[in-house]
């Protein structure tokens, strides 16, 4: 073999070898047990339920919920919700089972389908939601009073990617008057929200953050707290990916929100 035929074989091999510490690194990112915590404050949220605290998580896919990220939730947590797309295609209903159950553990559960739920069979999904105490908001809502008569308003869309989502009846489910979060698979959903509609948060999921970001660009953007003027809107990265199980730029993710008034 002359030197030619050495360089070029010592250049595959060093990019075959930096290929596979890349890809090592990206699964990394991509099993990581991120908790972010969120304190936010509005003017609106009603003085009388205190502080309010929310996991949320989304996307979970084909993972495991990892008790190493439950452990991290150091308060008691009056909300769990999740964000849409427990599941898809070929994950074992046994791994879900799983997950629901470590999930309901820490709080009263709450759930949104997204769309790759609807790639299994979700009346089997609905059916073991339920069964484990997971309350199902499609398109509907849940009122909490506080002893001084405030109320507290979580509503749930289903999903907007598959055009499944109709706002107008969980608003028509919900009180007129309250503190309301919105829970969407899809963030797409707050392009819909009116100012009249009185949503002062709103949670989703669904793009992973692109999921693989090369310089900071990626299919989607990064998942981020985004202030409008009238609600303030949480994506998430999400917990889980899709395709392949990788990360680049926008690491795996969860939240932990803790809400009360503005002082």
């Amino acid at each position: 073999m002359d030197g030619a035929m050495v360089i070029v074989l010592w250049i595959f091999i060093s990019l075959f070898i930096i290929g596979v510490l890349i890809c090592l690194y990206m699964f990394k990112k991509a099993m990581e047990n991120n908790l972010v915590n969120h304190r936010l404050t509005f003017s609106n949220f009603p003085e009388s339920f205190g502080e309010v605290n929310i996991f949320f998580i989304s996307d979970i896919h084909r993972r495991k919920v990892s008790k190493r990220l439950l452990n991290q939730i150091n308060k008691q947590v009056d909300f769990v919700i999740i964000g849409g797309d427990l599941t898809e295609k070929r994950v074992p209903f046994s791994r879900v089972e799983q997950n629901i159950k470590e999930l309901v553990k820490i709080g009263p559960a709450y759930f949104v389908w997204g769309n790759n739920d609807y790639e299994v069979d979700y009346h089997s999904l609905d059916a073991l939601l339920l069964e484990h105490g997971v309350s199902i908001l499609d398109n509907t809502a849940r009122s909490f009073e506080s002893p001084s008569g405030e109320k507290l308003i979580l509503l749930g869309v289903d999903d907007p990617t598959l055009g499944r989502d109709r706002l107008e009846l969980a608003l028509f489910d919900s009180e007129e008057d309250g503190f309301k979060i919105l829970v969407s698979h899809n963030p797409v959903i707050h392009k819909k929200v009116k100012d009249t509609d009185n949503i002062s948060f709103i949670l989703s999921g669904h793009t992973h953050g692109g999921q693989i970001r090369f310089l900071n660009f990626g299919l989607y953007e990064k998942g981020a707290l985004h202030q409008f003027d009238q609600y303030s809107l949480l994506v998430s990265n999400g917990y889980g990916t899709s395709g392949v199980p990788l990360r680049l730029g926008a690491p795996a993710e969860t939240h932990l929100i803790t809400i009360s008034k503005e002082q």
